[in-house]
């Protein structure tokens, strides 16, 4: 980490306030570089690992650089996955939660009309999957006239998935008066012509590791039969006995089956897959963050660029065909320079595989024989005793922020005419409300939700039951839900 602080950088008070709020002491090295580099308006190529502070070293200037008077999205950031979207979205409108910019989400597997609704309200960033994204820029219900800033995240996943044509789809639609940053963890050749493409003298920002994570992760492997896997999974859990574990397979077909080994043998687990329903994605995402359960089986959809803090234990059920993925499923453990520990499991046709991989990270895994029965037994009471005790629950990353702030739910929207307008006159009526008390306002069909700042929620959601809005009383309401 630096000696230096955010401050240096001349940010707005209201970034300042959610930055401390977030827990950011001072920039990363990644940070440090980037963030001045977009205040200057300069395009960037960002060559770094996972864990590094990629997501706020752009957040944070694209955050201080949004007019929040414009109406249209200012800003575009391109992700793999659904659940890299939502993670870059929940980022950008926490560090801009202050400054009240409105963040969307746009991907796949979701509601475009739901999705069409929010374009259509004042938005300043966009963060999206490319195929919903064209979907939506083709059908008008996207306007990139105004965006003044591209950000791609994952490049080379994106390559990875095949997204690149798609992404080159995009981008001839986007002003040419922009600032565009490309972030990736590896910078293959495609992506490097990508980059000559679209951007113009690019500054380079390369951070090398001084830990890096297959320095500080004790990585060992067990050679298995196929047929004998998920017994050796139980009784390396048993053993090893982590808080919080991933295991990850190659196919959904593996995960469903281990996770229904698992459940039988009364683990605290769920699944991950592409399969699933993108709302039963999210929610378990969300609860594993929270630490709700400690085992999570997965595919690689779970691998790459997700920030989850403290997993003890990561597990190559299946070893990986590819040995890039190999560094990113590991990477799940052992986040910014803590120690963590990965075991692969090798079976005879996996020797190809694994050889890959250990060219690659220029070392051998180190080789360990199953643990004995009595090892395993001696072990059962203790794992048993964690299992059946429930997880400590996390923080989720906004928690100090959103402490002092209420979400307040008016059950009139957009068919009673309802306007941000009218929230914003009402609430500057009460006494001890300012404009800078107020945050995000969300109107939708037949609902509006705002957010009360500065702890002063509870005497706005107490004066609002006898105040007329918009000319009569409304049914005013503590509200739940995100927006």
């Amino acid at each position: 980490m630096s000696n230096s602080n955010f401050d240096t950088y001349q940010l707005s008070h209201e970034l300042l306030k959610a930055i401390r709020l977030l827990n950011f002491n001072s920039p990363t090295q990644v940070q440090e570089q980037v963030i001045p580099a977009v205040l200057s308006q300069k395009d960037i190529i960002i060559k770094s690992q996972t864990g590094s502070g990629k997501t706020a070293a752009f957040a944070i200037p694209i955050c201080e650089l949004v007019d929040w008077e414009q109406n249209k999205p200012q800003a575009l950031v391109l992700t793999p996955t659904r659940e890299l979207a939502v993670q870059a979205r929940e980022d950008l409108f926490n560090i801009g939660r202050f400054k009240r910019l409105k963040v969307a989400a746009i991907y796949g597997k979701y509601s475009f009309q739901v999705q069409e609704k929010v374009l259509r309200q004042k938005t300043h960033v966009v963060v999206g999957t490319p195929g919903r994204l064209i979907d939506h820029l083709e059908r008008g219900t996207l306007d990139p006239s105004h965006i003044r800033y591209l950000v791609i995240d994952e490049a080379d996943e994106m390559l990875n998935m095949g997204f690149i044509e798609q992404i080159e789809a995009i981008i001839p639609r986007l002003p040419l008066e922009r600032v565009t940053l490309l972030l990736s963890a590896t910078m293959p050749q495609d992506i490097d012509v990508l980059c000559h493409n679209i951007m113009k003298d690019p500054l380079r920002v390369e951070i090398e590791e001084q830990n890096p994570a297959t320095d500080r992760i004790a990585q060992e492997r067990y050679h298995v039969n196929e047929s004998d896997k998920i017994q050796l999974l139980e009784d390396l859990t048993r053993v090893e006995n982590p808080d919080s574990c991933m295991i990850f397979c190659n196919t959904k077909q593996t995960v469903d089956e281990v996770y229904a080994e698992l459940v039988k043998q009364n683990y605290s687990c769920e699944k991950l897959h592409g399969g699933m329903e993108q709302r039963d994605r999210l929610s378990v995402m969300q609860d594993f963050r929270h630490g709700l359960f400690r085992y999570l089986v997965a595919t690689d959809v779970a691998a790459r660029g997700l920030d989850i803090e403290d997993i003890t234990l990561v597990i190559n059920y299946d070893i990986p065909y590819d040995k890039e993925s190999y560094i990113h499923r590991i990477g799940r453990t052992g986040r910014v320079n803590k120690l963590g520990k990965a075991l692969t499991f090798v079976t005879e046709n996996d020797v190809k595989f694994l050889n890959d991989i250990q060219d690659y990270i220029g070392k051998e895994i180190i080789l360990k024989e199953r643990p004995k029965a009595k090892t395993v037994l001696e072990a059962k009471q203790e794992f048993i005793t964690k299992i059946n005790t429930l997880p400590e629950i996390k923080e989720s990353k906004g928690a100090q922020l959103s402490a002092e702030i209420m979400k307040i739910h008016v059950n009139a929207g957009k068919k009673t005419k309802m306007r941000p307008v009218d929230i914003v006159g009402t609430l500057c009526n009460i006494p001890g409300i300012t404009a800078v008390d107020i945050g995000v306002i969300n109107v939708l069909d037949v609902s509006t939700f705002f957010e009360i700042l500065n702890n002063k929620g509870e005497l706005v959601l107490q004066e609002l039951q006898n105040t007329p809005i918009k000319g009569r009383l409304r049914k005013v309401s503590k509200a739940d839900r995100q927006f």
